[in-house]
């Protein structure tokens, strides 16, 4: 199996829980030049009236500028890595289970399929968890 597996850096802003607040963020990345990979927002449960946005990447002074000025910070506690490959029936399965075995616990998944690739963003507890899981997936 081919996959293409790198380290990300994530960045993260918190929302309100109104409309427009994610556009509002999002078209500040824009107007920089940004061209994401990936957003995930969602409510806070924890927190009535408020939500938080995930992106990845910001490159380049303008764009972490901009980010900024929205509110977004590089999320240091999430130690994330992207895998992209073929898909087939299983393949999300396989590979979780490849970091199950290693004992690697993991924070977060994100996943999507788009025409016969996919794309998987993982987030770990630690740089050195993010590193065995890297080590482990371009061996699968």
């Amino acid at each position: 199996m081919s996959l293409k597996v790198e380290k990300v850096d994530v960045w993260a802003a918190g929302l309100a829980d109104k409309p427009g607040a994610l556009a509002e963020a999002l078209e500040t990345l824009s107007k920089a030049g940004a061209d994401l990979d990936f957003v995930v927002a969602r409510r806070a449960p924890d927190k009535p009236g408020e939500g938080v946005v995930f992106v990845s990447p910001l490159r380049g002074d303008a764009e972490v500028a901009a980010g900024a000025e929205a509110g977004f910070a590089s999320a240091e506690s999430l130690h994330s890595v992207r895998i992209e490959g073929d898909n087939r029936a299983g393949i999300g399965a396989e590979l979780t289970g490849r970091l199950a075995d290693a004992g690697l616990n993991l924070r977060g998944l994100s996943a999507a399929v788009i025409d016969e690739r996919f794309i998987v963003y993982l987030a770990l507890d630690s740089d050195q968890d993010a590193q065995k899981a890297i080590e482990i997936l371009r061996q699968a």
